[in-house]
């Protein structure tokens, strides 16, 4: 009963002040990191399909090495080593850094979703607009995107879902989000158990809540198709 009744202290001394506050840095940094990760993802899906070699070389690179990297280590380079190569960056919070990073990694795996997405369009459609004179880059955004979409949002909720996982590695600077909530309460009640319980559930409802949305999405998406 112990157990509990902390968890209970906590949540009504710690909610508003460190809990509630660190669910909304947790969602605003996920939304950053996919909205910059889907705009800028595009960018490199469609110049992976550019001719220019040396382009889709430089992209290809981009792309595997920030998948082949923990997250954690890109953090470190983003907060730590940047602002030493540009020292205009040194003077950034931390949470603009690690929004950036975010972003970066967003941008790889999000690049990897919206070419397979492209590429599971019949490539018929692109011949067919082409034959009607389109241009290929009308073609691309009038014809094929539009129907690579239905393929693409189920995998863009997912790597949603995993952001705000990821956004936890960000309590290493703390910036805010539910994982540095966490620390500071632990700090403040020496209960870590029970603000681990806390914590825990909060990322579970977060997730929770989320993916079934998506599936709601999704059920909509096939009844309007």
């Amino acid at each position: 009963m112990t157990f509990f009744t902390n968890i209970a202290k906590i949540m009504a001394k710690y909610w508003q002040t460190f809990l509630l506050q660190g669910i909304g840095y947790t969602l605003l940094l996920s939304v950053i990191a996919v909205a910059g990760g889907a705009f800028f993802g595009s960018l490199l899906a469609l110049a992976k399909r550019s001719k220019l070699r040396i382009l889709k070389a430089l992209v290809n690179a981009l792309v595997e090495v920030v998948r082949g990297t923990p997250v954690l280590l890109q953090l470190y380079i983003g907060v730590f080593v940047f602002p030493m190569l540009i020292p205009r960056l040194s003077s950034l919070p931390y949470i603009y850094s690690v929004s950036i990073v975010l972003v970066i990694n967003s941008s790889a795996y999000v690049s990897e979703i919206i070419r397979s997405g492209i590429e599971a369009v019949d490539i018929g459609q692109m011949e067919a607009a082409r034959s009607l004179g389109l241009t290929q880059r009308t073609a691309m955004l009038s014809i094929v995107l539009p129907q690579a979409v239905k393929n693409i949002l189920p995998a863009l909720g997912n790597e949603f879902i995993t952001v705000v996982k990821e956004t936890s590695l960000a309590s290493t600077f703390f910036v805010g989000e539910l994982m540095t909530a966490y620390l500071k309460v632990k700090g403040n009640t020496y209960l870590t158990m029970e603000c681990l319980a806390i914590v825990g559930v909060l990322y579970f409802a977060l997730t929770f809540i989320l993916s079934k949305l998506l599936k709601a999405m999704e059920r909509r998406m096939k009844a309007r198709a």
